[in-house]
């Protein structure tokens, strides 16, 4: 099964510069691999059609072809006013 899976500037090293690559893959589980756990990392956050997999079925979040997957990284910072 074919889904989008969008990558962050901070990552695209790893794709070539590409900002968009397509996988096959049943669930999200099959896109990534988690720490020694095989937990997602806490400040990285999926998205499968713009919904958090965090409050769908985590890892176990089914894909179907033509869905996408974007990887957001945690942002943290600013200045207080």
């Amino acid at each position: 099964m074919a889904v989008k899976v969008q990558i962050p500037a901070p990552l695209r090293s790893l794709t070539g510069g590409q900002a968009e690559v397509e996988l096959d893959a049943a669930d999200v589980g099959g896109l990534i691999e988690g720490d020694a756990d095989g937990n997602l990392r806490s400040y990285v956050r999926l998205f499968v059609n713009d919904e958090d997999v965090r409050f769908l079925k985590d890892k176990a979040t089914p894909l179907k072809t033509g869905d996408t997957v974007a990887i957001v990284p945690a942002i943290a910072g600013g200045a207080s006013v």
